[in-house]
């Protein structure tokens, strides 16, 4: 995980964080950080921007950092992070339309090729996860 400096710069990308609140559905300045969201998220190993810093950075508007982030596809979409938060923010309905955002401006192919994923990994691959990445990755 990396160190990222956020520094609020008021009215600079209000248009981003209302976008985000309105595809999401979710109230972002509601989050009051207390990182539970974080601390119950099983791929958080996995992501370079954890998930309330994700909410973080959508409030401050910083739509290029995310939108580049490796963590709206590492996302599993297990909706720890929304059981666990005392706000009922719904985090991964967040990251869903930060992904949505990324698809709709190009910054990422929408299809999964399924033979890019090596034969060893297919085998092990339950059913269940091999649905949900097409549904993720083929909008």
């Amino acid at each position: 995980m990396n160190d990222t400096t956020l520094r609020f710069l008021p009215g600079k990308n209000n248009t981003f964080t209302a976008k985000v609140e309105k595809i999401s559905g979710q109230k972002l300045l509601a989050c009051y950080q207390c990182g539970k969201c974080s601390a119950g998220c099983p791929m958080a190993a996995y992501m370079d921007i954890l998930p309330n810093q994700i909410v973080r950075m959508a409030q401050l508007g910083m739509e290029k950092q995310l939108l580049a982030s490796r963590t709206i596809w590492t996302c599993v979409s297990c909706l720890t992070c929304n059981s666990r938060c005392p706000k009922n923010i719904k985090i991964a309905e967040v990251i869903e339309s930060l992904r949505e955002t990324a698809l709709r401006n190009g910054q990422r192919d929408d299809r999964l090729n399924i033979w890019e994923i090596s034969p060893e990994v297919r085998a092990d691959l339950p059913p269940i996860a091999m649905i949900a990445a097409m549904r993720k990755l083929t909008s």
